[in-house]
């Protein structure tokens, strides 16, 4: 089955070709480093990251550019509130912003660039939109960007110009000739950080910096564009503009956009102040549980954030890791099974997580009922097609007993002690043992080969 990916740009699913056999050029907009990430950024990130992973699977030599916004209003206000230079905070806020998306297993991509690493070529670009006529030097010595110009602009948002009012998404600049103009260039105010350019000391623009970073690391015109659900208008439809107008070439051949984070309704975001950094989850859930939530709907569909669902995310990994206790994973997974075959036909289809997922637990099924060779080789394929995912790479028995505040020395001889109960048939004192534990937050798991623990 061929791969197909919904393109933004022509709101269908389609065969995914890339330009280059084998190889696939593939840009998603990164943070904009001026806090913590929260779990929508976490969305985001993990969902690009499954897409790069499965791409991977595939074959295909994937180079991952994202993007680091490392200059922009937020971070210049933030820095001024922390009495701080711009790029201290910056600084500070990658590494955690690299820490909690380590944490969440997301893969560093292949380059990571910073705008404030690309002015000399963000300064070329707007260089050659004036000199194509496609902008202009503003009175008060910003330089914008003539919207109108551009016949395609709004294929990718399906925005119509004359319905774009003015003061509502665009700003009301008298400098502007036109409202719908965005700025390019801004030219620099007192304490703010600067470079020189033909135009003055200033800075660029915050839709000007991913089309010279994604240009300069993968060329005029690349495979596959991503980013969160709420860049497509303006931000991404601007980068259209900008980079076709410059280059005369098709900027990305594919869109993609991920599903937003909700709770109760509304997207997750910093501007409604209703959202949860991803350190704050992390002190309640682990990581792989947050990871497993964000598999739980397909990369596009918005997910709803509640303690409920974190929950359900812990249960059912549970299920996995107990499944695979006790078996041999080091043996070779089969290939060409028929789970493997459903497994791809979902990743096939727009990468469906929650139909692999589904097929990941018809082999928890069978792989609970197995025995031997037949179980090893289960749990082998299990682990294999987690790993595709990012998931189920930890030690079973380490992951389930994780967090655990009893000694584990303790639980064990409780164990031999309620065993023993059973054999004098005292089954009182067995259950009240096995329900002081539980109380205690272990769960005993009675098996034929024994009894095991795990954390509730």
């Amino acid at each position: 089955m061929a791969l197909t990916i919904y393109n933004t740009l022509t709101r269908q699913k389609e065969e995914f070709k890339p330009l280059q056999a084998g190889k696939v050029g593939m840009y998603v907009c990164g943070m904009t480093v001026y806090d913590l990430c929260h779990m929508g950024h976490g969305r985001v990130m993990v969902a690009f990251d499954v897409i790069v992973r499965y791409l991977r699977h595939k074959g295909f030599d994937v180079n991952y550019v994202r993007n680091i916004t490392d200059i922009d209003d937020k971070i210049i206000n933030r820095a001024n509130e922390n009495g701080e230079a711009f790029d201290v905070l910056v600084d500070r806020m990658v590494k955690a912003m690299d820490e909690d998306l380590g944490k969440l297993n997301v893969l560093k991509p292949n380059a990571e660039p910073k705008a404030t690493e690309h002015i000399d070529g963000i300064i070329s670009l707007v260089k050659t939109l004036i000199e194509k006529d496609f902008a202009y030097v503003g009175s008060n010595g910003d330089v914008y960007y003539r919207v109108r110009k551009f016949e395609g602009y709004g294929k990718l948002s399906g925005k119509i110009l004359e319905e774009l009012e003015s003061g509502n998404r665009v700003d009301v600049v008298e400098e502007k000739e036109d409202p719908l103009d965005f700025v390019l260039w801004k030219s620099t105010k007192p304490g703010e950080p600067a470079w020189s350019s033909p135009w003055g000391e200033g800075r660029p623009g915050w839709h000007i910096e991913c089309s010279a970073m994604s240009t300069c690391c993968l060329g005029n015109n690349f495979d596959i564009h991503g980013g969160g659900p709420d860049l497509k208008f303006p931000h991404h439809e601007n980068e259209i503009a900008q980079s076709e107008a410059a280059t005369g070439e098709q900027y990305a051949n594919t869109w993609m956009h991920a599903g937003a984070l909700r709770i109760d309704g509304e997207k997750m975001s910093k501007s409604l102040n209703n959202f949860f950094t991803i350190r704050d989850v992390l002190k309640e859930y682990e990581p792989e549980v947050i990871r497993f939530f964000m598999l739980s709907s397909q990369y596009r569909s918005a997910i709803n954030y509640s303690e409920d669902a974190l929950k359900e995310a812990v249960t059912k990994l549970d299920r996995f890791y107990t499944a695979l206790r006790d078996a041999d994973e080091s043996i070779e997974a089969p290939t060409g099974t028929e789970y493997a075959k459903r497994f791809e036909a979902a990743m096939d289809d727009d990468f469906n997580t929650p139909e692999a997922i589904a097929v990941m637990f018809d082999i928890v099924r069978d792989l609970n009922k197995a025995q031997g060779q037949e179980r090893n080789q289960l749990a082998s394929l299990l682990k294999k097609l987690g790993g595709v995912l990012g998931c189920l790479q930890s030690d079973p028995e380490s992951y389930l007993k994780q967090g655990v505040e009893l000694d584990a020395a303790y639980i064990e001889e409780m164990i031999a002690k309620r065993a023993q109960a059973k054999k004098d048939k005292d089954f009182a004192l067995a259950d009240q043992i096995r329900s002081d534990l539980d109380a205690q937050g272990i769960e005993l798991q009675d098996s034929r080969a024994g009894t095991g623990w795990v954390k509730k």
